[in-house]
């Protein structure tokens, strides 16, 4: 309150209001010291002129120049994580559809929407989709916490499970060079030749499923040679994409390492759902629109192993810190284990220490092939140059371009008490409502 009553006394309430509304919700934001100035720069002589616009954060009603953290987790940050999620669905949807950059052609293209999930690593309990009852002999409704978690902990694989997550990328990688492979083949050309009669686009997102293991949902997409900018040859079609999926899901095959005599190789697991996508509207429940899957899509993309197994949103730097965590038994089995192994100096470029937290897993959330749309990295470019163009309407004049110096130091991060309460007063930014859900049949066990 005295902050508040300070504030209010110098009368730069309503400035430091304006500046906290500029992060949009963050409540953990980046503090930086230091300037920025634009200078006109003739295009011709090269010399200085005027300075179009100055920035210092010592003239900011915050004392800093406040930026967003930009965390993706929900969990950390819910306004960025929705930023992210708003991002990854255009993302998305410009693959689907076109837009952003990308041809609206990819719209006639074949794609289809696959889930590629994990192997089994022991019984866990699930609900199965017949409707019966668990193994254990309960109908466990969808908030159980003891959904995923294993019948018999001590008979479980977490070794096995957690160096599942560790390779998973790798695996996935693996898929996409045996998928090339597999959709040349049913054309009856060689790998080179591939390249000059087609492409495969795809873009993905790592989920994980309650028992703590990742698995993967992806829209692939073939294309012409050139990408989205060619159409497709003819005899491409999503019946013989999603063959080749089914092919290369089962060849696709990861050598990991050698633990104390026990040699460990990894596959995806049985269950594969591969489903083509359609442009039109529901129709009984039986048609995938473009809207559905780029909003499935986004929904994962801002979640870690915390949300579905109920563990840590942060590194670890030791393990004693799990005595304070409030944590599952399951994943803090999963911890340890993943701790363990890290200890190993043949298991060093697995890092399992630092990715404890994520049970193993390092791989980035969402990744997408070079064709397949347009990138994050851009929409956040655009999105800083639009509120750059709004906050400095100055612009060069003709024959001059733009200069700028700019220095910015670390100086912290969060908000003081005073700004949180002013921050939490301001109204939210709007969420995205209404988007239609869809749900894998794989993605639910």
């Amino acid at each position: 309150m005295a902050e508040l009553s300070t504030l209010a006394s110098l009368g730069t309430l309503p400035e430091l209001a304006h500046q906290l509304s500029g992060l949009g919700g963050c409540t953990h934001p980046v503090r930086l010291d230091g300037h920025r100035t634009e200078y006109a720069v003739d295009t011709t002589t090269g010399e200085f002129g005027r300075a179009l616009h100055h920035l210092d954060s010592t003239g900011l009603p915050a004392g800093n120049l406040l930026v967003r953290c930009n965390n993706r987790r929900a969990t950390r940050c819910a306004a960025c994580a929705e930023t992210y999620r708003r991002d990854t669905y255009h993302l998305i949807t410009a693959g689907l559809r076109g837009g952003k950059g990308t041809p609206e052609r990819v719209a006639t293209h074949p794609r289809v929407f696959a889930t590629f999930t994990a192997p089994g690593f022991g019984p866990v309990h699930n609900r199965p989709s017949s409707g019966r009852a668990c193994r254990c002999g309960i109908h466990h409704d969808d908030q159980d916490p003891a959904l995923g978690t294993p019948l018999d902990p001590d008979l479980y694989d977490y070794e096995a499970a957690v160096l599942w997550n560790a390779h998973a990328g790798l695996l996935w990688r693996r898929f996409s060079i045996y998928l090339r492979r597999e959709v040349a083949k049913r054309a009856g050309l060689t790998q080179r030749a591939f390249r000059d009669h087609a492409r495969v686009s795809f873009a993905k997102v790592a989920e994980y499923q309650k028992r703590g293991a990742v698995h993967f949902h992806a829209v692939i997409r073939l294309d012409g040679p050139e990408g989205g900018e060619t159409a497709p040859p003819a005899w491409a079609t999503a019946e013989l994409l999603t063959d080749a999926i089914h092919a290369a899901t089962a060849a696709a095959r990861v050598d990991g390492p050698d633990v104390d005599g026990r040699r460990h190789a990894f596959v995806f697991g049985r269950q594969l759902d591969v489903r083509p996508i359609r442009s039109a509207d529901f129709d009984g429940g039986q048609e995938l629109t473009e809207r559905a899957v780029a909003s499935y899509i986004a929904k994962y993309a801002t979640k870690g192993a915390e949300t579905a197994t109920g563990t840590l949103d942060r590194p670890l730097r030791f393990l004693a810190e799990l005595a304070q965590a409030r944590i599952t038994e399951h994943a803090g089995r999963m911890i340890r284990t993943a701790w363990t192994l890290g200890a190993r100096k043949d298991l060093a470029d697995l890092r399992l220490r630092v990715w404890a937290h994520m049970l193993g897993f390092r791989g980035h959330f969402s990744t997408k092939s070079r064709r397949y749309s347009t990138t994050l990295g851009a929409l956040r470019d655009a999105r800083a140059d639009w509120r750059r163009a709004q906050a400095v309407p100055v612009v060069p004049q003709e024959g001059e371009t733009t200069l700028v110096l700019a220095h910015w130091v670390f100086a912290g991060t969060g908000l003081s008490a005073a700004e949180s309460w002013l921050a939490a007063s301001l109204e939210p930014a709007p969420g995205t409502e209404g988007e239609p859900t869809w749900t894998s049949t794989a993605a639910t066990s």
